[in-house]
């Protein structure tokens, strides 16, 4: 059976990199693995879920989002039972999951502010396996929240302007000045190495802008680049421990 998955690859970045970087900052415990077979199959249960509200083909779209929920909902008892208030976060994407439903039934799955919805709720996900740990939110916990959100919403700009955005002069100096202000604002904050982290974007959106990259080699130089903001975001937390 070929498994029914979602097309947006870039998502599986924001599935994986805010979930992890809070078991970092949190410290690991076992139920952080059910955990997060739960939250990947919470992601692809969300796929058809979403479809749902287009009102095509619901008998397909039903069928697999029940598919990833069922199992879903057993993992993630794992994690409610070691902290129940843990909750709190699923009911905080709540809000989110309505804004894509909302954007979904009116065919705009790739408005920016769907996209920015999306990269609040897979945030969240950073602030749960933290709190799994830890049992309260910190300062660090924040952080990584806050520079899950940033790092993604640049993601978003640059491919916009890759993509369906590349002929538009305005989108792209939107793009330039944010990739530029962010790693300034962390700098001036006394988070440098957080800075560091956002560095690879800025230097992508400028030299690739214009380049006739096709949509599998975005991809790839967006993984790598995701590499460098975990692996750089990890030696932060490590440090601030």
């Amino acid at each position: 059976m070929k498994l029914f998955l979602p097309k947006q690859h870039g998502a599986w970045a924001m599935a994986i990199i805010p979930f992890w970087l809070g078991v970092i900052n949190g410290g690991f415990l076992w139920q952080d693995i059910p955990f997060f077979i739960g939250w990947i199959l919470l992601y692809l249960g969300t796929y058809p879920m979403l479809l749902l509200f287009k009102k095509k083909k619901l008998s397909f779209y039903t069928k697999w989002t029940l598919f990833y929920m069922i199992p879903a909902i057993l993992f993630l008892l794992f994690p409610l039972l070691k902290r129940p208030s843990i909750v709190h976060f699923g009911l905080l994407m709540v809000p989110f999951f309505i804004i894509n439903a909302i954007f979904s039934t009116k065919n705009k799955d790739r408005a920016l502010m769907n996209d920015f919805s999306a990269i609040f709720a897979f945030s969240i996900a950073g602030l749960a396996t933290s709190y799994l740990g830890l049992g309260v939110i910190t300062a660090h916990s924040v952080l990584l929240f806050l520079s899950s959100v940033l790092f993604f919403i640049g993601c978003t700009f640059y491919v916009k302007t890759m993509i369906r955005e590349k002929r538009n002069m305005h989108f792209k100096w939107i793009s330039w000045v944010y990739h530029i202000l962010i790693p300034a604002v962390w700098v001036i904050s006394g988070f440098w190495i957080t800075a560091i982290a956002y560095i690879p974007s800025l230097i992508r959106s400028i030299l690739f802008y214009g380049k006739s990259l096709s949509p599998i080699q975005i991809g790839i130089y967006e993984i790598i680049n995701s590499a460098i903001f975990f692996i750089v975001m990890t030696i932060q937390l490590m440090i601030l421990k």
